[in-house]
């Protein structure tokens, strides 16, 4: 007669807590952090047809790390679940808080009862109608949720992001310095996912994925800022800089089960 397979819970959730954080580990890096002007997102992306950041809701947006597949569904869930709960009951009981304690449930569950936890890590952000008031949540891979006042740091060796942005981030910020604080901590040596490139590296116009909830804006208060734009705020090193990407394993920028 032959034993049956036993596994603790305790060595289970170990199990499934690797599998996650590897996996969020070799997505490229997101910072998310609130200026005066509103929330900032900028994302190492160099794929044009990929989304990191989008909106959810009228003042809430949505960024996220980790495989493509996964990020993608929960975010159009989210979209539904927002639009419905606005529809049946009013726009502003739509919020960010709500909405981040629903994810965190969903996530959370999904931890514990499917063999595979969900390999992505998202942020929440809900602008305020002063800086003070702005809202970021981070939810893990285990439903656990992070409540920011300034900023957050996902995806990538986010310790050497987190430290550089630590240093260099001031809530007095305008756009174009909110963009060179973001860029000075995703261009750390070190912070690029996969092999980690030793040296500073320089990301341009195209390795990027900008967006704002603009604090001045009524209604949908999110929008992206690319091209002509984009290039005007950037750092006066990356305009028209040759992007340095790194060597990445198990492929970062795949659209169906890559990590992002």
């Amino acid at each position: 007669m032959t034993m049956p397979f036993y596994s603790s819970v305790d060595q289970l959730l170990r199990d499934r807590s690797e599998i996650a954080r590897k996996g969020i580990s070799r997505g490229r890096s997101v910072v998310v952090q609130s200026f005066a002007d509103g929330v900032l997102f900028v994302a190492e992306n160099h794929s044009s047809a990929l989304n990191k950041v989008s909106e959810i809701y009228d003042r809430i947006g949505f960024a996220a790390v980790g495989r493509y597949n996964e990020l993608e569904s929960l975010r159009t869930a989210g979209i539904r679940l927002a639009d419905s709960r606005g529809f049946s009951y009013d726009r502003r009981d739509v919020t960010g808080r709500w909405l981040a304690n629903t994810y965190a449930q969903f996530i959370g569950a999904a931890f514990i009862e499917q063999q595979k936890p969900y390999e992505v890590e998202i942020c929440l952000a809900e602008v305020g109608a002063t800086q003070e008031l702005d809202q970021l949540y981070r939810i893990t891979y285990d439903g656990s949720i992070l409540d920011e006042s300034s900023y957050i740091v996902m995806g990538g060796q986010t310790e050497p992001i987190s430290e550089k942005v630590k240093d260099v981030w001031t809530a007095g910020h305008d756009l174009g310095e909110a963009i060179a604080a973001a860029l000075e901590g995703l261009q750390v040596p070190g912070a690029a996912p996969g092999n980690g490139a030793a040296e500073a590296r320089v990301l341009g116009e195209s390795a990027l994925e900008v967006a704002v909830l603009d604090r001045g804006r009524p209604g949908r208060s999110f929008r992206r800022i690319k091209g002509a734009p984009l290039r005007a705020l950037l750092p006066a090193a990356n305009r028209g800089e040759a992007d340095t990407e790194p060597e990445i394993r198990g492929g970062d920028d795949a659209p169906a089960g890559g990590q992002e």
